[in-house]
């Protein structure tokens, strides 16, 4: 859900917490009227209130500005939920702008964008945010099934210029399936991957990002931070982000993530990583290590060893109980071929630690994703641990 956050000029904030998440008003009213006519682009028929968005538009700046002013700073955008219930992120006005330059920056100058991604969700909704700061046009995939098909249509209706799209890594894998769909991908100058782990060699046009609803979507590309984006780890090696892509913080009014450290306020996200000072890599979620023998695993890691294994063209490695040794590590992995490596021949083809090597495969004909094409850990979880629990 995405939806501007809006009320009426006489609700405070505090008042707003108790009513509906996504009516929330402000007092303050600092953006310019530009900005709004982006950030109403993106909610469209979605938003709070009873605006004509339509007349507004065609009566210019002046209009707006005069609509909004003192009813609105942002837009309210549902995290995905992949480890819990979905959450309402506040993200101003200002942040969403800050990300969109920050991206346009790195990738070389404004351009047009493809759409093939949701807009109820922040994705979707900072490709068009991008487009509208950039000047440039959008191209919506047909709705539906994502297909290559769709994809490359869409990717011939684009105008000239350089062409940009966001995409998730289960759609790159499609389209790297199929020669239209390859060839539609290599015609854009940056093809952005992210909301899970790529577990794939990319094509020399994409860039990984990495970031969360909380940061306005993608801040870190390839390892470096955008623009004014810090990042850092602590003591647990938890990664820490600041700079103007923060949210202001969440509906619910629990902002316990938001920190502040030497003066500056960062978000504690719950991935761990390695920051060296320029770049930052990101190991997995803190949640999701394994922990075998008192011996820390990151899924992620062994995840990307598997991929090396020719045949394997997905995996998901999660940890199953074990009367030995607290959790075993374990992996259902996806084949290209009839049969998968056995465990004791995967020893001599994966370069993992032994403690972290899988001592339990289980082939399935896909990996169990979320509806944002994210790894669904826990049901891959269950899955494997029932079949372990039942192998001979």
């Amino acid at each position: 859900m995405l939806a501007v956050v809006a009320g009426p000029d006489s609700t405070s904030g505090d008042e707003a917490h108790a009513v509906s998440p996504t009516a929330i008003a402000v007092a303050r009213a600092d953006t310019d009227a530009m900005r709004w006519l982006f950030m109403w682009a993106i909610v469209g028929a979605a938003y709070a209130g009873s605006m004509d968005y339509a007349r507004l538009v065609d009566a210019g700046a002046d209009a707006i500005d005069h609509a909004l002013a003192g009813r609105a700073r942002g837009v309210a955008a549902r995290t995905s939920g992949s480890t819990g219930e979905p959450r309402e992120v506040l993200l101003s006005a200002d942040a969403v702008v800050a990300s969109a330059r920050a991206t346009l920056e790195r990738l070389g100058g404004a351009g047009h964008w493809l759409l093939a991604l949701p807009t109820d969700r922040i994705a979707g909704a900072m490709v068009v945010a991008r487009a509208r700061v950039g000047g440039g046009a959008v191209v919506e995939t047909a709705a539906g099934r994502f297909t290559p098909e769709g994809f490359a249509a869409a990717a011939s209706r684009m105008p000239q210029g350089r062409r940009y799209v966001s995409l998730v890594p289960t759609q790159v894998r499609r389209l790297l399936a199929s020669p239209e769909g390859s060839e539609a991908l290599a015609r854009f100058d940056a093809v952005l991957v992210g909301g899970a782990p790529p577990g794939m060699a990319l094509p020399s046009n994409a860039v990984e990002t990495y970031g969360m609803t909380e940061t306005c979507g993608g801040c870190v590309y390839d390892g470096a931070p955008l623009s004014a984006v810090g990042a850092t780890t602590d003591a647990q090696g938890r990664i820490l982000l600041a700079g103007p892509t923060l949210a202001d913080g969440y509906a619910d009014g629990d902002d316990g993530a938001f920190v502040e450290r030497d003066g500056e306020r960062w978000f504690l996200t719950s991935d761990l990583g390695a920051w060296d000072g320029s770049r930052l890599a990101v190991h997995g979620r803190a949640d999701d290590v394994i922990i075998s023998g008192g011996l820390n695993v990151h899924p992620a890691a062994v995840e990307r060893a598997l991929l090396t294994v020719p045949g394997i063209v997905d995996a998901v490695v999660v940890g199953v109980p074990d009367a030995e040794w607290g959790e075993r590590v374990a992996a259902l992995v996806v084949s290209a071929s009839e049969g998968v490596p056995d465990v004791d021949a995967l020893r001599g083809m994966l370069d993992v630690p032994g403690h972290a090597m899988p001592r339990f495969i289980l082939a399935r004909d896909a990996v169990p994703r979320t509806d944002a094409g994210k790894i669904d850990r826990s049901t891959a979880r269950a899955i494997v641990a029932r079949a372990a629990e039942e192998a001979p």
